[in-house]
């Protein structure tokens, strides 16, 4: 896959990320003016995350403690008000398209590596099958392909060959067959298509 694909496709992400950001900002505007309480509820809660890393650096155990159970009951105050008003518990976040990486297309592993989200590859994967022109598998496949399109008659002369059109199609699709059945057996051959452009 090349580099101009995937830049396309994180550009896309960072629009996804930023949309979801912008629609959390406008659902935080509309009910912090139906509801001032909320408003008043998070800035105290970012407030005591400020407080919160200084008493860490600090390490200032009892004051951390105090904090954490104000930002507790803030926090199942902020819950109740939303339930009330008959809406979920994560409304004030932004919702993301995937929750796993939150529409970046990476997510922190193990070590903190950056590793490639699965909706990613699977972006990816989809752009790749795009370009390749089997979009229509399900017409176009084995099970619907017509043997009888070919000739059955044996043309030495023209085709330089002791055998049928017809059978020879025949061996061929047998042949590509096989291919996909042992297709993770290493033991077996690959397949080599050749001819001039435009053959089929």
């Amino acid at each position: 896959m090349s580099n101009e694909v995937l830049n396309s496709l994180l550009k896309e992400y960072e629009q996804k990320k930023l949309k979801a950001e912008l629609d959390l900002e406008k659902r935080k505007e509309e009910l912090y003016q139906k509801i001032p309480k909320l408003q008043q509820i998070e800035d105290e809660l970012n407030n005591f995350a400020i407080l919160t890393s200084k008493n860490i650096l600090l390490h200032n155990v009892s004051s951390l403690t105090d904090l954490q159970q104000k930002a507790e009951k803030l926090k199942y105050e902020k819950a109740c008000i939303l339930q009330e008003e008959n809406l979920p518990i994560n409304y004030l976040k932004p919702t993301y398209e995937c929750s796993f990486c939150q529409d970046t297309g990476y997510i922190l592993g193990d070590n903190y590596k950056t590793n490639m989200c699965n909706c990613l590859k699977q972006r990816l994967l989809d752009t790749s099958f795009h370009k390749s022109n089997m979009t229509n598998l399900n017409k176009e496949n084995f099970d619907n392909f017509n043997e009888n399109l070919f000739s059955d008659e044996i043309d030495v002369a023209k085709y330089h060959f002791n055998l049928s059109p017809r059978n020879n199609i025949k061996n061929i699709k047998q042949k590509c067959l096989d291919f996909v059945q042992n297709f993770d057996n290493s033991d077996y051959k690959n397949l080599l298509f050749t001819g001039n452009t435009g053959l089929r």
